[in-house]
């Protein structure tokens, strides 16, 4: 271990929200075994989502993952032993092609398909951005186990993207927003799934096994607990430093 209290946890920002979920899930469950008031020392940083947002509309990955890997160095720089990014459509971007990034990191999308195969879910519902709906990410990692995935109608997949963007990643979290999301998970349970991914980071501040009708895989506190994990030797650090994803 790099320090008493476990290894250094750098936490990639992207958005706001997710990553101080993140924070906080992984402060408390480092505490409940190391004891009150002990945990790794976690490192936050990264730069404002607005300087990405146009670069997302055009699908400009590379770019987005030419920033994110800046912000990494700014998080090896302060002693970082590796990363976590509670940000799922950020992953479509550290998956692209590129150098390696400063640190390994965990995998977001690995963390919730391992989930999803050892509670034995078949076919998962999956529910975050627009571009993470409709991109690769979960599709390969629920493919590559074998996993059945479902994400919403197009109509819906736009409602869910503009509450998540305009609404949760600000702080934002209204009832009638909430029911949309729970509608969409009604769903996705009629379309077969036996469990949905919340794969917006922000969604788990309003979604939870009390008030969805399918089981939910929270990737937000996945990915932190994951982090403790590695924190605290439970796990090894993980290897992978960007691009395609090639073990599941």
């Amino acid at each position: 271990m790099g320090q008493a209290n476990g290894r250094h946890i750098g936490i990639l920002l992207h958005s706001v929200e997710g990553a101080l979920l993140c924070y906080s899930t992984a402060v408390h469950e480092a505490m409940r075994w190391l004891g009150k008031h002990r945990h790794p020392t976690i490192t936050m940083s990264g730069r404002a989502m607005d300087e990405a947002l146009a670069a997302w509309d055009a699908d400009d990955h590379a770019v987005i993952r030419a920033m994110l890997a800046e912000d990494l160095g700014a998080l090896a720089r302060a002693g970082a032993e590796f990363f976590v990014l509670p940000d799922n459509t950020a992953h479509i971007a550290l998956e692209t092609d590129g150098p390696d990034l400063p640190l390994p990191g965990l995998h977001i999308a690995e963390e919730v398909a391992t989930s999803a195969v050892a509670r034995g879910f078949a076919k998962v519902g999956i529910l975050g951005t627009r571009w993470t709906m409709e991109g690769p990410v979960y599709r390969r990692a629920c493919e590559a186990r074998g996993i059945g995935w479902a994400v919403p109608d197009e109509a819906t997949r736009k409602r869910l993207h503009a509450i998540i963007m305009d609404e949760l990643c600000m702080g934002v979290f209204e009832q009638r927003s909430i029911e949309e999301f729970r509608n969409a998970v009604d769903a996705l349970r009629a379309a077969g799934c036996d469990c949905v991914a919340l794969v917006c980071t922000e969604i788990p501040l309003i979604i939870n096994d009390a008030n969805s009708s399918l089981p939910v895989l929270d990737s937000t506190r996945l990915l932190a607990r994951a982090a403790v994990d590695v924190a605290l030797g439970e796990r090894p650090l993980p290897t992978w430093c960007g691009g395609p994803v090639t073990d599941s």
